[in-house]
């Protein structure tokens, strides 16, 4: 049986990310990963948070399809699909504490971005595509944190907020699908990464459900911002195990 210290954080965990990602469409993964490699290992947090992402983005992605950005989608994919294969390389072959460290940077980072209250507002050319595609799959990979490289990437090519926030699923359906597929060839998915899943599955539903019908008393600015401070904490305590593991 796991420690009780799992069997309460982990699914407070999930509803919390799934919560999440029903209000904005995305930011699941970022918020469940950096907080369940305190509990798991992160080989065994990637493959079970991608199970669960896949039916979350899936329903996502169904219901706003008929926003999703096709013109900038379709470039993308080729190049998502080349870093989703470096990234998983490198998820097999870098130690556990390198990974966390890095991740932990990365967290920071999009922490500081949040909490900052800044949106980046710029520009980019289709030229974009390949460095973006490559990076965000390689992240997506080896973290699971791609979410918000596809927001600034759609931003910046002049995507509307509606259109984000159904394009963004779709790209998440592509790349766990893919995710999923190459796993399972790398032979990341075992019986206890799937059971762990499944019975995460009814929490994640219900954080969904409750992103969905939730109707905030903040701003989406403001709930950002303490989206930012929980990232920096988070992603500060990860590079201090790496350090002193």
């Amino acid at each position: 049986m796991p420690p009780i210290e799992v069997l309460v954080f982990a699914p407070l965990i999930v509803l919390t990310a799934y919560v999440i990602f029903g209000i904005s469409g995305f930011g699941s993964t970022l918020i469940a990963v950096p907080l369940l490699v305190q509990l798991y290992p992160i080989k065994f947090v990637i493959p079970m948070i991608v199970t669960l992402d896949c039916i979350g983005a899936i329903s996502m992605g169904l219901r706003l399809r008929a926003d999703v950005n096709k013109t900038e989608l379709v470039p993308l994919l080729p190049f998502l699909a080349i870093g989703l294969l470096i990234g998983a390389f490198l998820l097999l072959k870098l130690p556990a504490e390198l990974l966390l460290g890095a991740l932990g940077v990365i967290v920071v980072g999009y922490g500081l971005l949040y909490a900052s209250g800044r949106q980046p507002r710029f520009r980019v050319g289709r030229w974009a595509a390949p460095p973006v595609g490559i990076f965000a799959g390689t992240t997506s990979s080896m973290f699971g944190v791609g979410g918000p490289i596809y927001v600034m990437y759609l931003a910046a090519r002049g995507s509307s907020p509606e259109q984000i926030r159904a394009t963004v699923p779709v790209i998440f359906i592509f790349t766990t699908i893919a995710r999923i597929a190459i796993f399972s060839v790398a032979g990341l998915f075992t019986l206890e990464v799937l059971y762990t899943a499944a019975a995460l599955l009814p929490v994640m539903a219900l954080g969904m459900w409750l992103g969905h019908h939730l109707n905030l008393s903040m701003s989406r600015e403001q709930l950002v911002r303490i989206i930012g401070t929980l990232l920096v904490a988070s992603g500060a305590a990860l590079m201090i195990r790496a350090a002193t593991t």
